[in-house]
């Protein structure tokens, strides 16, 4: 492996060189495991170390970030830390543990335990290689469990066949790697995973860890196949009861892409999308706002994140109406847009298809999202205003005029709000 390891970049083999140094003064041994190197052998670029030591973890950690002047998160419930070694790289570091489920789909119990207790508690074989790092072996592939081989084959295995017994999730995870790297599910592990679907094994874990694992998928780079294949082999009964994706559905996913697509395209300078958000409302569309919001409690949404999703459940019909009209002042489509975040506004325009709502959200980005009044609270200050209430109305009605192009210079703003004060005294 010392060929892989010659082509990383030199600041990586550096972190590699004092993981070693720092591995044989405090009498440990260390690693390089799981996806880093799946991905070395790949050639697929991979910047996060993951590094399992027999011995103290946290402790080898603290010595590592200490030579790097670093900073470092530490779980030392799990005997696992995390060192921010600058804006590019982390390293994660492990004790090597053993783990045993004491029943399905429930948590591990973890203990200390050598190398290959570590690989052998992994998902799959393509995650359960190491490489060691100590001086002597240097480079030194060990990989029990032929990771290697099923990566030149193009297979996705797991390493024993309650492996989706013990944790779910692994179901999820062993598409997101098929899909990602264009590889095939091995036949036993298919066997085993449709299995394990029919008992509904996956609707059994703690809707949080399935929540990070469905935001992994939807982070992927091709969210949309792989949600197909998740849609063919499992259904998404374990996002909401009953939940699978139709053909609409699968249509409304890949209208998405073309949407986001068009968007990244055409407004490089616009704040970036939380792409995978846009995917979660494709994917919840087939919901009405009581099950989406029994959703997002029980996936632990973050507080923005539910806003959102809730919000493309509360597109009313009128909404829609008046953006499909072929007569519809700027304003007014400034007002029926602008309530909405850059991703539920991207859900709209893959929704619905009408000819009139692909430009009016077009104008939106591109003409009425920058348009500002160019009075301000110093200038209703400056004619007796007080703050209050009013502000928000005046600001309101001057924006609406400059949209609808009633008023074009300041001078015209300010006149706009002297016959507004005038009409509200009279």
């Amino acid at each position: 492996m010392k060929e892989y390891l010659n082509k990383l970049p030199q600041e990586i083999k550096e972190l590699i060189n004092i993981a070693s140094e720092i591995a044989v003064k405090n009498n440990m041994r260390a690693y390089l495991v799981g996806g880093f190197v799946r991905d070395l052998i790949l050639g697929v670029d991979n910047l996060d170390l993951d590094i399992v030591v027999e011995g103290e973890g946290i402790k080898f950690a603290q010595a590592l970030a200490q030579k790097l002047e670093a900073r470092i998160i530490e779980h030392k419930r799990f005997g696992t830390a995390t060192v921010m070694a600058s804006h590019k790289y982390k390293i994660d570091v492990a004790t090597a543990r053993k783990e045993v489920y004491p029943q399905a789909a429930s948590l591990p119990i973890v203990q200390p335990g050598s190398l290959k207790d570590d690989l052998i508690r992994r998902d799959f074989t393509i995650n359960a290689m190491a490489i060691d790092i100590m001086p002597e072996d240097f480079g030194r592939l060990i990989d029990v469990f032929s990771g290697k081989d099923d990566l030149k084959n193009k297979k996705i295995r797991f390493l024993h066949n309650l492996s989706f017994i013990d944790d779910p999730t692994r179901m999820l995870r062993a598409m997101r790697f098929e899909q990602r790297y264009d590889f095939k599910l091995e036949a036993n592990t298919l066997k085993y995973l449709k299995q394990a679907q029919k008992v509904k094994i996956l609707e059994s874990v703690e809707p949080q860890r399935l929540r990070d694992e469905l935001i992994l998928a939807l982070k992927e780079h091709d969210p949309l196949k792989l949600l197909k294949r998740i849609n063919e082999l499992l259904r998404f009964s374990f996002v909401s009861p009953g939940l699978s994706l139709k053909k609409k559905d699968l249509d409304l996913l890949v209208r998405i892409k073309n949407q986001i697509d068009w968007f990244e395209r055409n407004f490089p300078t616009r704040r970036s999308l939380d792409i995978w958000l846009i995917y979660l409302l494709g994917l919840l569309a087939p919901l009405d706002k009581a099950k989406a919001n029994i959703f997002c409690k029980s996936f632990a949404l973050r507080r923005s994140e539910r806003i959102r999703i809730l919000s493309s459940k509360s597109i009313t019909s009128k909404t829609i109406l008046d953006l499909s009209s072929s007569q519809v002042k700027a304003s007014k489509i400034f007002s029926s847009l602008d309530r909405f975040s850059y991703e539920v506004i991207i859900f709209i325009k893959a929704k619905y298809k009408n000819h009139n709502i692909q430009e009016y959200v077009a104008d939106f980005f591109e003409i009425y999202n920058d348009v500002r009044p160019y009075i301000s609270g110093d200038d209703l200050r400056g004619l007796g205003i007080t703050p209050s209430p009013l502000y928000k109305k005046v600001f309101t009605k001057v924006l609406n005029a400059k949209l609808d192009g009633v008023v074009k210079t300041k001078e015209e703003e300010m006149a706009l709000i002297k016959k507004l004060l005038k009409f509200k005294k009279e």
